[in-house]
């Protein structure tokens, strides 16, 4: 890194003098590491709110300003809705003058739901349901023709089209029913008033037929009840209303069929069921077309889309083995080969390989496997008779090894029952529209044309749809889909989706804080997501922005710089004020970046690689058949617009395959041919990710870096420990011993609130400590172990400095940016970048004796959260996995982390349906010669 020593000077600003009806004042704000600062946001502007990570950001714009709009909010409410509110902490500030109602759009993807998807969070899914419901028309499947259910109106309407004088006849099937005989049945109808039939088109008397006796009607004869001989009379008012209750009568006693003849011209049948080519169809209402109702869904996986059945990729793990070598997982060991022994013996007799590797198979040989033949029993007859013998435990536990989530084969996956795609509006099913990129619904819906009558019906639901898709294009996410679950959305992703909802609901007057929605953003997008933020602050809003992106900040009205650096050395405001201003002020490392005097070098030299993974055929959503090389002992980026193929192609292909070849039963593993290289190199498989760092609220990072053993182990030989006996355990917030019980070693009680978000309140029997009174008396340099956890890495490095073993678990966590976390810090309270730092120095912590492993590590987006000073350290950290001889690939747009890395994979060109090529592969300094996608552009601006 180049630099300037600039001393980091703190801004003043004098707030005295504004007025509160154009500003929102906040004075004196001491939330977390905030230093008592003043700082005047204008209304109605857009307002980034910049700094390093850790430094204070947050805290002023969640933890400050959005909890006092809240905590004001409820304020406002009566007494009796506020006892059910709990009591909310009033942020530690002098005063705030002039807050409008807040509204938080954060990152943290708060559904996990496994119903809600993309439509239902939109609620266009709302929307389109509607609008199937009234304008779909239900197309039979076997002939292509419409369903139609005819009324009484339709028929009339039929025969008044004819000229004036038209004689015709009414008739209704005749039918013997409640298990009468024709002859029987003759006699009830004569009994109901009607007196002839028409009979193999003949007019004949019931009574003449009833003479005749029994053998009068033949079983197989043509025979219809004549309801009505008329003729048509437009003049008078009566006519239409006896032929509407002719008719009436017809499909009453036909049992909804019935006929209109013209004699000697024409005979029309007619059907009050809703039926056609002998199938009764259900008629489309809006719970026909919702996952959420028993009646719509998917009978099969009953609205999920998955259900749990054999996985495929669990049978058969490593699929460059032949069936002789044991490809096929549950055929090996002593008994379960009995199975697979008739195929060896009789494999020649109809030609089928063992010898050649199962991905090396056709299509049919695969299918051959599992279907079985007159000479072997296939894998579906095994585990149908796996199932048989469930009351044995080892054939449950085999079942359960080899069962994983798999497409639902009767829905595939859309949810919904299958007569719900037999509903068309313009000859598209609501399944085919949900399964489209939002770009193409788009358009779909924009193109829609309908007749005269349904446009009415249809105008405001088209209106909503439209405008709730084209929101969602404008932030970027024009290549999700509708049936996509929000649960695997990412941070970014979700949070936008919440913008666009918000710009759907057109408030005006409001105060929204937004929390980096730039995450997950391709540089090309990030002018797109400027664009609906302005539209958002133009519509009368305050828009304030937590954001570490260029080019957000350039965009802004205005730019708060909070500083100088993380934790206890940040809190200050380094600056306030509009971009220009702030190029010319030289205070804080944000300034020193934008103005290059400082900025993250280039490595002098890439690393060569010899060894690879290559994947074949990768076809996953819409991955077009690609081949791809990912080196090893490298630092590999994938890049592309969002929704290109990345995550698909690093997450759904690449890391569950290794997974499962590892032995771990992972997610479902997208559709590819085969994996080939050096696989045996890799003796480990890592995730990195962004989800918390324990399940549990007590997690922290001390704990999960291994470091806190050896604190307990400390503090378990302190004189006073070994005086009372107190083990190491005594020290643990975890289990029984020296934790308060009261909290269980939280520090926090919580109140659940029912329908409201719960109330979180400090423990009144510790006061937060965690421990108990007498546990806390065990001192360590006059520190107790709550001491301890209260302390930020930082400081604990300076306090540690004399035990090198506890040094060298939580130094990686300084290295990759965090000494300003708290050893004891809540993992709720961690964000996705944070947390995914906190796994990185967990393996940057392995003593070398733990290192002889080659690891494959995977990170998804890791410069989540960081400022350009943290993305120096993060690749730091990065570069010392590499040089300790693992390997690193991650899903990146940043273009710091993009021009540092030693090989580019990028995937595009755009996004849905426009991406899935790889667009190329090789060096950095290769790339910024391609003409093609959009990075190398970008690209080229940083290597200049």
């Amino acid at each position: 890194m180049k630099g300037t020593n600039v001393a980091k000077k703190e801004y003043a600003l004098d707030i005295e003098s504004l007025d509160p009806k154009q500003f929102i004042i906040i004075k004196g704000a001491r939330v977390h590491n905030l230093k008592n600062i003043d700082v005047a946001i204008p209304r109605n502007k857009l307002v980034v709110i910049t700094g390093l990570s850790g430094s204070g950001k947050s805290s002023l714009a969640f933890d400050t300003l959005f909890a006092e709009g809240q905590r004001m909010y409820v304020e406002s409410l009566s007494s009796y809705a506020r006892q059910f509110l709990g009591r909310m902490e009033k942020p530690e500030v002098d005063y705030i003058k002039g807050v409008s109602p807040a509204i938080a759009i954060e990152q943290k993807v708060n559904s996990r739901n496994p119903r809600s998807t993309v439509g239902t969070t939109t609620e266009i899914y709302d929307y389109l349901k509607l609008l199937f419901a009234r304008v779909g028309h239900t197309i039979s499947p076997i002939s292509g023709n419409e369903v139609k259910k005819n009324s009484v109106t339709d028929v009339v309407d039929w025969i008044f089209n004819h000229a004036e004088g038209t004689r015709f006849m009414v008739l209704a099937p005749f039918k013997a029913k409640h298990d009468r005989k024709s002859f029987e049945e003759l006699q009830v109808l004569l009994q109901k008033g009607f007196t002839r039939l028409y009979l193999n088109d003949e007019v004949i008397h019931i009574e003449e037929l009833i003479e005749k006796g029994a053998k009068a009607l033949p079983a197989k004869a043509d025979a219809w009840i004549l309801i009505d001989r008329n003729s048509v009379n437009k003049t008078e008012e009566d006519a239409a209303f006896r032929v509407s209750d002719s008719v009436q009568t017809a499909f009453y006693e036909g049992d909804g069929d019935c006929r209109i003849i013209v004699p000697e011209k024409e005979t029309l049948d007619f059907c009050d069921r809703f039926e056609a080519d002998g199938i009764t169809f259900e008629e489309p209402s809006a719970n026909f077309f919702s996952f959420n109702n028993p009646f719509g869904a998917c009978k099969t996986c009953e609205g999920f889309g998955h259900v749990l059945g054999i996985d495929e990729d669990l049978v058969i793990p490593d699929k460059s083995l032949s069936v002789y070598e044991g490809a096929i997982a549950p055929w090996r060991g002593d008994k379960m080969s009995e199975w697979l022994k008739p195929l060896i013996k009789s494999g020649i007799k109809f030609d089928f390989p063992i010898h050649r590797a199962i991905q090396d198979l056709s299509p049919e040989q695969r299918q051959l496997l599992w279907d079985g033949n007159k000479y072997f029993e296939g894998l579906h007859a095994f585990f149908a008779y796996l199932e048989t013998q469930t009351y044995k435990i080892q054939y449950r536990v085999m079942l359960s090894r080899f069962r994983g989530r798999t497409s639902c084969p009767d829905c595939r996956g859309t949810r919904l029952r299958k007569d719900a795609s037999y509903v068309k509006v313009a000859k598209k099913s609501i399944t085919d529209i949900v399964l489209m990129p939002v770009t193409e619904a788009l358009q779909f819906f924009s193109d829609l044309k309908l007749q005269k009558g349904e446009e009415k019906i249809a105008e405001r639901l088209l209106k909503e749809i439209t405008n709730r898709l084209s929101y969602l294009e404008k932030v970027g996410l024009g290549y999700l889909t509708l049936n996509r679950l929000t649960a695997s959305l990412s941070g970014g992703e979700f949070q936008r989706i919440k913008l666009a909802t918000s710009l759907g609901s057109a408030l005006v007057g409001s105060m929204y804080v937004l929390d980096e929605p730039s995450i997950g953003l391709h540089p090309r997008d990030t002018g797109k997501l400027i664009e609906v933020l302005k539209m958002l602050r133009d519509m009368g809003n305050t828009v304030i922005v937590v954001e570490h992106e260029e080019e957000v900040m350039r965009a802004a009205d205005q730019i708060i710089d909070i500083g100088p650096d993380a934790g206890i050395h940040g809190g200050k405001l380094m600056f306030q004020g509009v971009i220009d201003d702030m190029l010319t002020h030289s205070g804080s490392y944000t300034t020193d970046y934008l103005t290059n005097r400082s900025s993250i070098e280039v490595p002098k030299h890439r690393r060569k690689w010899n060894s690879f993974i290559e994947i074949k055929g990768a076809r996953e959503n819409n991955l077009k058949n690609i081949n791809v090389k990912f080196p090893l002992h490298t630092f590999t980026v994938v890049t592309g617009v969002s929704g290109s193929g990345k995550s698909t192609l690093v997450k759904k292909i690449l890391f569950p395959s290794l997974q499962k070849l590892f032995g771990f039963s992972g997610e479902f593993t997208g559709k590819f041919d085969r994996m080939d290289g050096d696989i045996r190199e890799v003796t480990q498989i890592e995730f990195v990710d962004q989800n918390p760092i324990g399940k549990s609220s007590r997690s922290n990072p001390v704990t999960y870096v291994k470091a806190y053993d050896l604190i307990r182990n400390l503090y378990a030989e302190q004189g006073l420990s070994k005086s009372r006996a107190y083990k190491p355990g005594h020290f643990s917030f975890n289990v029984e011993g020296g934790r308060c019980e009261m909290c269980q070693g939280e520090g926090i009680v919580t109140v659940e609130m029912q329908f409201m978000a719960d109330v979180h309140l400090t423990c009144e029997a510790c006061n937060g400590k965690r421990f108990k009174q007498e546990i806390l008396e065990v001192k360590y340099n006059d520190k107790s172990i709550s001491d301890i956890l209260d302390m930020t890495i930082e400081e604990s490095l300076t306090f540690f400095k004399d035990k090198p073993k506890l040094i060298e678990k939580l130094q990686p966590l300084s290295d990759v940016g965090l000494g300003y976390v708290h050893l004891g810090q809540s993992s709720s309270s961690l964000s996705g970048g944070e947390a995914q730092r906190v796994k990185l120095a967990s393996f940057l912590g392995k003593s070398p004796e733990e290192n002889n492993e080659h690891i494959l590590f995977l990170f998804d987006e890791p410069t989540t959260g960081l400022h350009f000073h943290d993305i120096r350290k993060l690749l730091d950290s990065i570069q010392a996995l590499v040089n300790k001889g693992n390997s690193v690939i991650v899903i990146e747009h940043n273009m710091e982390m993009i021009k540092c890395a030693d090989w580019i994979i990028d995937i595009g060109p755009e996004g849905g349906n426009g991406g899935g090529d790889v667009i190329f592969e090789g060096t950095p300094e290769e790339m910024i010669k391609c003409k093609k996608g959009y990075t190398a552009k970008y690209l080229r601006e940083k290597l200049k």
